[in-house]
C-alpha cells in the first residue's frame, strides 16, 4: 500500500508593507498615530502620542542589519498636572457612551517577493 507524500516548501523572502493609522477622540484624550514601512530588512517608522500630563511624544526609527534598531524620541510642550485627581463624588461610573472621536487607517499590504 503506497502513500503519497506532500512536499510542502515555505517562502521565505523578506517582507514588504505600508501602513498607517491615527485615533483622535476628544472626549477620552486618546490622540495617537503611527505609520511603517518595511522594504525587506529595512524598515523605517514612527509614531506620535499624547501623554496624560499634555505633551507629546514624537518617535522616529528606522531599523536594518547593519545598524539594527534606532530610535529618535522627542517630547513637546510643557507637562501640566492638575491640583486634584477626583471629583470626590462617591465611586459611581460615569460612563463615556463611546460618543464622537474620529480614527483612520491606512493599510497597503504588499506581500512577499
Amino acid at each position: 500500500m503506497g502513500a503519497a507524500l506532500a512536499h510542502h516548501q515555505e517562502h521565505h523572502a523578506p517582507a514588504h508593507y505600508k501602513f498607517e493609522y491615527g485615533v483622535h477622540d476628544p472626549h477620552t484624550h486618546d490622540i495617537k498615530s503611527q505609520h511603517e514601512h518595511r522594504d525587506g530588512h529595512n524598515v523605517k517608522g514612527g509614531y506620535t502620542l499624547k501623554e496624560a500630563d499634555g505633551t507629546t511624544r514624537i518617535v522616529e526609527y528606522i531599523g536594518d542589519h547593519h545598524n539594527g534598531f534606532q530610535a529618535v524620541v522627542k517630547r513637546i510642550g510643557h507637562a501640566q498636572h492638575p491640583a486634584h485627581y477626583g471629583h470626590g463624588h462617591g465611586h459611581g461610573h460615569h460612563g463615556h457612551g463611546g460618543v464622537g472621536g474620529t480614527s483612520w487607517v491606512g493599510v497597503t499590504h504588499y506581500g512577499y517577493h
